[in-house]
């Protein structure tokens, strides 16, 4: 029989020294995995990966109204006035978040098949970035080139003969980028998945002296359904009706078709590769870091954001901590940032406040 470790009874045990009584001698590892979990400070020391206000980028969503307007899909999500929207981005720059991305609810008389909107220089978008820049220059601000918020069918692109051409929605976003750009613009990102935008918007800005303008491309967005509440944030469910975007964005079941994308995109100039959405495909972002290593980011877009701030706003969950791992699994799977309608939140807490 082992010999058992004498205990003094009347003397207070450390934990550690508990355990080693109740051991028998020979019968453990001498590698203990709970060592360094034991303590806080040692935690912190042996943390491989961590989420920082710098990872953050705060999705707004903006109309030409002089109200905010609850998102009902969203909770504590609003669409902002252009006044709305500055002072959101003046948060931004108190919380240390570095950009901010516009994202217009076009009114329903300006939408039309061809989107013509999105080529008006004095359209919402056009009119928060200038806002913004000229209100808080020492933030960035990015925005989306794509056709769905603008166009009456709810589509990325033109439609001919039902069906969403490539080369003439092109050419648009080509017109929609320029104008972001004039703007002030900063990081132009295009989400249409149209084949050849990337190269075509790249020749657009450096051929009008917009060479510094950066491109974060959305390289790998898949048809995917998570993206209801933005559609009703933007104004594009209702007129999307049943349809669908097969035909130009990618397949949920396809990982070496996002590889091809992203090797296009870079290969046509884009400076940023983006993932979209986000949890259900941190396997997509964490073979994009791997086989790129260029900046990757990820998009926990709002049917991701809805379900858990909706669980939280219930009690089923712990909000903040939910929120702060979700972030953490971006930075795990290799995003060097987030796009979340949870950074004012997290940066929030991450500053300690």
């Amino acid at each position: 029989m082992a010999e058992i470790a004498k205990v003094n009874p009347g003397k207070q045990q450390p934990a550690a020294d508990a355990d080693a009584a109740a051991r028998p001698h020979g019968q453990y590892p001498r590698t203990r995995m709970r060592r360094n979990r034991r303590d806080d400070w040692n935690r912190r020391l042996v943390s491989e990966n961590a989420v920082s206000v710098n990872d953050l980028i705060w999705p707004l969503f903006v109309h030409d109204r002089d109200e905010a307007v609850p998102i009902p899909s969203m909770p504590d999500v609003s669409r902002l006035s252009v006044d709305g929207a500055v002072k959101a981005a003046e948060q931004a720059a108190e919380l240390g978040i570095p950009v901010v991305a516009v994202f217009p609810a076009v009114e329903p008389e300006l939408k039309n098949a061809e989107g013509a909107e999105a080529t008006n220089p004095n359209n919402i978008v056009c009119k928060t970035v200038r806002a913004i820049s000229q209100a808080v220059p020492e933030v960035g601000v990015m925005c989306d080139v794509a056709l769905d918020p603008f166009t009456s069918h709810g589509h990325d692109g033109l439609i001919r003969d039902d069906y969403v051409v490539n080369d003439e929605t092109v050419a648009v976003l080509c017109q929609q980028a320029l104008l972001q750009a004039q703007a002030g613009c900063h990081i132009i990102s295009p989400s249409d998945m149209m084949d050849g935008r990337i190269g075509a918007i790249r020749d657009c800005l450096d051929g009008n002296g917009f060479d510094d303008v950066r491109i974060m491309a959305y390289s790998a967005k898949y048809a995917s359904a998570f993206y209801g509440p933005f559609r009703d944030a933007v104004g594009s469910g209702t007129y999307l009706g049943k349809a669908d975007k097969k035909t130009y964005q990618m397949d949920p079941g396809n990982t070496d078709e996002a590889m091809r994308e992203i090797a296009l995109d870079l290969a046509e100039g884009a400076d940023m590769v983006m993932v979209k959405p986000g949890m259900p495909y941190l396997d997509i972002v964490r073979r994009v870091k791997d086989e790129f290593g260029v900046p990757t980011f990820a998009y926990q877009v709002s049917g991701e954001y809805s379900m858990l701030a909706g669980a939280a706003e219930r009690g089923w969950m712990d909000g903040e901590r939910v929120m702060m791992e979700s972030l953490l699994s971006f930075k795990r799977a290799g995003a060097d940032g987030i796009l979340t309608y949870f950074a004012a939140k997290a940066a929030t807490l991450l500053r300690g406040g």
